[in-house]
């Protein structure tokens, strides 16, 4: 037996979790007594916040009064080192798997000494030595980040098991979807679970759905299902067993679905009035507590004098460590901590071997010389997207890698963008390192939010560090049209907690690459799709990193400067030639990344040519380029002879005629704006 503990300050140890299956008539008496505390102890603390809420003294909560049972049964059922990823209402897996009350407690009123320092509400947060998983609020989001932790123990061979939680409304968005088929495709250790409360919000599900039963969707992606009375504490505890069981032995995922009532709001300011009054009435009697506990007398395991002693005593505690929260303080911070808090630590960038010789190899050649490197180095390092296993990706980056690594480090997957992105923060969040490929920059869309709401801001959040690359070939250039040649650098670098990098040479796209996977931040790696054949350099061999954030010199000049990236930074260094023959030495600077980018470079440069141009191929509204211009006028407009321009391309999507394409791009426009700056 496994074990794990609740404990409110006086009573002891909830001993539960079952290591094989155990149906609930093998529960002996002191097992069943333990599972009855860890029901009652959520209860209790329920009843707490709601006489608080009437006092004015608490702001906001989102009650799971008769739905407790989902929760304690699910955590109970598991062993203490399986993953659960609970939601607003699953207050039971905190206290059932021990979380220290106080500091949860602090947590929830919004004092310090919480777990997310006040940089988040609720339950979203996670505990990775409690195997705790918080939540975002949107959602569906958490459940592809359940099948990235089930692939984790899959790769590694520990048997844990991932229990995810979603409610009846978010087994409509898109999550939902991916996350299961993407489990049953690779037959992942997780229990889907859905909390069937009959409303979501104020939408009753037969405005959600016209499946007879949430568990029969299951059947649609090859895995088992099963609808179960999830006021039935036993029946959850006796269904959860079993799929952990099934799981743990390779037969991959299940779909529980358990119906339940909430009996109070959505959160308690939304009140209950679209709720028919019967309703309430009839699940009054199916009161999970109430229920468990005339079970538990009828079989001679508890009395209701011991029921009554035990409520008081537990109360008791809630009340003491409710109150201490209560008089704790609110978070207070500084900016500077603030902003230190939003990205992990990197370490210090590795040089080449010395002695390495250096080869000239195509920009393509080296960004896989840089996956295969990194994948050599750091058993961790897994590859995820679709056809780079044996086709080797649209564009051949991983070509021969399967033969090299297997297929447990070279993963196609489904079509999912979204769940994709989710799996790899939940392998990032166990410890592994995904390498993410979108097959093009385009359809990051489709993963936005896992990107931006999920990898992004988890660091700052709870201080999870999340290892993780999203390689997007992007760019134009090659004819593709307006669905494959995006630039999607501006959609991104907005984002605080999300690094962006883009390599305009085969060395850097080596290097950085390499310092991207080494990075304990989600980097998003923009490769240029016209430059993965057309341009070729010298890389040295081995093993190197190039740090993030400082920008190179690639043509060193005195009498205008261009900020540039990626394809564009080629552009530049064509036009200085040009120029050169003209008389005119031109500095291009190559930004290489552009969160964070480098400010410093850029200013030492311009205050000394007095002249810039902020060059990318990127629309020019909004570009990136806009905050490199900003900034050159805010810190150096005493130093300039020329008002900062921009260069970008047209506000227009990407056409597919190469000649409207070209027409619409800066490049046309560059030399003469060049000249015209020159002149001014």
């Amino acid at each position: 037996m496994a074990a794990d503990s609740v404990d409110t300050g006086r009573s002891g140890p909830l001993v539960i979790a079952a290591d094989e299956v155990a149906p609930d008539s093998r529960l002996q008496p002191a097992e069943l007594r333990a599972l009855h505390r860890a029901l009652l102890v959520p209860r209790i603390i329920e009843e707490k916040a709601l006489v608080l809420l009437r006092q004015g003294r608490l702001s906001k909560w989102f009650s799971g009064i008769g739905q407790e049972a989902i929760a304690v049964g699910v955590t109970a059922a598991l062993r203490s080192n399986d993953w659960i990823l609970p939601m607003h209402r699953n207050l039971g897996v905190f206290t059932t798997r021990s979380v220290d009350m106080l500091r949860l407690f602090r947590q929830l009123f919004g004092r310090s000494g919480g777990f997310t320092h006040g940089r988040d509400r609720t339950f979203h947060f996670g505990l990775p030595e409690k195997s705790i998983v918080g939540m975002i609020s949107h959602l569906g989001a958490m459940l592809p980040v359940a099948c990235g932790l089930g692939l984790s123990s899959q790769l590694k061979k520990t048997e844990r098991v991932a229990a995810t939680f979603t409610g009846d409304g978010s087994t409509s968005e898109g999550d939902f979807h991916e996350a299961l088929n993407l489990a049953a495709v690779w037959k992942l250790p997780v229990i889907f679970v859905i909390e069937n409360n009959q409303y979501g919000l104020s939408t009753p599900t037969r405005e959600q759905y016209a499946c007879r039963r949430l568990s029969d969707r299951a059947v649609g992606y090859g895995m088992p299902g099963e609808t179960v009375d999830g006021n039935d504490i036993l029946a959850v505890y006796e269904a959860v067993t079993i799929a952990a069981n099934r799981a743990r032995a390779g037969d991959g995922p299940t779909l529980l679905e358990f119906e339940t009532f909430r009996m109070r709001g959505h959160e308690e300011a939304s009140g209950t009035a679209y709720v028919p009054p019967a309703l309430f009435e009839e699940w009054a009697k199916k009161d999970p507590l109430a229920r468990f506990e005339t079970v538990l007398k009828s079989r001679g395991v508890i009395s209701s004098f011991e029921i009554d002693t035990l409520r008081e005593t537990i109360k008791a505690d809630i009340d003491r460590l409710a109150d201490e929260a209560l008089e704790t303080p609110a978070p207070k911070s500084t900016r500077a901590k603030e902003i230190a808090a939003v990205y992990a630590e990197a370490p210090a960038p590795v040089p080449p071997p010395e002695g390495a010789p250096a080869r000239e190899i195509r920009y393509i050649d080296a960004i896989s010389e840089g996956l295969a490197e990194a994948m050599r180095r750091d058993p961790r390092v897994v590859l995820m997207g679709q056809d780079i296993a044996e086709y080797g990706g649209a564009f051949k980056v991983t070509k021969g890698f399967v033969e090299e690594f297997g297929k447990p480090r070279v993963r196609n997957t489904p079509i999912i963008e979204s769940g994709i992105a989710g799996a790899a923060l939940g392998l990032a969040i166990d410890g592994m390192v995904p390498v993410v490929e979108m097959q093009f920059g385009d359809f990051i869309t489709c993963g936005f939010n896992q990107i931006v709401n999920n990898l992004a801001k988890t660091h700052y959040r709870w201080g999870a560090a999340v290892p993780c690359v999203i390689r997007t070939p992007s760019g134009g250039g090659t004819g593709a049209g307006p669905f494959h040649s995006q630039n999607v650098e501006a959609w991104f670098a907005h984002v605080a907690g999300l690094r962006v990098v883009a390599p305009a040479t085969p060395s850097d796209a080596k290097g950085l690459l390499l310092a991207a996977i080494a990075e304990p931040n989600p980097v998003l790696f923009l490769e240029h799709k016209f430059l993965y054949r057309s341009l070729k350099g010298l890389v040295p061999e081995g093993y190197f990193t190039t740090p993030l954030g400082k920008a190179r010199v690639a043509r060193a000049g005195d009498d205008l400067t261009i900020v540039a990236y990626g394809v564009a930074v080629h552009w530049a260094l064509e036009a200085a030639a040009t120029l050169a023959a003209e008389g005119f030495e031109i500095e291009v600077l190559d930004l290489r990344s552009l969160v964070p980018w480098d400010k410093s470079a850029v200013l030492q440069s311009v205050r000394r040519t007095a002249k810039a141009l902020v060059l990318h191929e990127a629309p020019l509204t909004a570009g990136f380029g806009a905050e490199v211009a900003a900034t050159i006028a805010e810190e150096a407009f005493d130093d300039l002879d020329a008002p900062v321009t921009r260069l970008g391309g047209s506000d227009t999507p990407i056409p597919f005629a190469e000649a409207l394409e070209e027409m619409l791009s800066p490049k046309p426009d560059l030399l003469p704006t060049l000249k015209r700056l020159l002149e001014y």
